[in-house]
């Protein structure tokens, strides 16, 4: 199932067809494929090229290292993404390497991030990136240091059939994508004033 973005502008079509599934089929992905997605993450931007992004993942076939990620999420998030055959978990590296404070940490985090969601979409996979997870269980599962932050989790796989999800999840997967309009959040000249760029 496809719910392309419909849009005002023109927009690249690896971005109108990326979509938060949570019905994800539970074939395997292949190493080759994972490897491919940290790659895309791997060349994003990042302020003073700090790259301050780290990604913990296990797949299926690693069972206890994915049973490990599979524990540190909410239980609500958990029925569905079980499904998934790729879990990631990222962290944010929060100073710089010469002790001070990097306040874009995870803007950087989430570039990388956007580069790991629109290659996965290119290869024909679905991402689903979760906040609902226990961060300090993260954080002592996987003896993350002082100084690292968890972000965010991430279920990685290919695209399922809608029919295997409860049926208010069912829901939410069938109902079309809104998003606010540019004019809502362009602005020129002062806060609240949309910008003429915006038509």
């Amino acid at each position: 199932m496809e719910k392309p973005a419909e849009t005002r502008y023109e927009i690249h079509e690896l971005i109108r067809r990326r979509w938060s599934r949570r019905a994800i089929d539970d074939r395997s992905v292949t190493a080759e494929t994972v490897g491919s997605l940290f790659e895309a993450a791997r060349w994003a931007p990042s302020s003073n090229n700090a790259q301050p992004w780290r990604f913990i993942v296990a797949r299926k076939e690693e069972q206890a290292e994915y049973d490990r990620l599979m524990s540190c999420l909410v239980e609500a998030n958990a029925k569905w993404a079980a499904r998934a055959p790729v879990l990631i978990l990222t962290v944010a590296k929060l100073m710089f390497d010469n002790g001070t404070v990097n306040r874009h940490a995870f803007h950087d985090v989430g570039l990388a991030t956007e580069n790991l969601v629109l290659q996965a979409t290119a290869l024909g996979l679905t991402t689903h990136q979760m906040a609902g997870f226990h961060v300090d269980k993260a954080r002592a599962e996987f003896k993350i240091p002082e100084g690292f932050d968890p972000v965010a989790m991430i279920a990685v796989g290919y695209p399922g059939d809608p029919s295997i999800l409860p049926d208010i999840l069912r829901e939410r997967e069938l109902k079309p994508r809104v998003r606010d309009a540019s004019d809502r959040f362009v602005y020129s000249s002062e806060w609240g004033h949309t910008s003429p760029l915006i038509r």
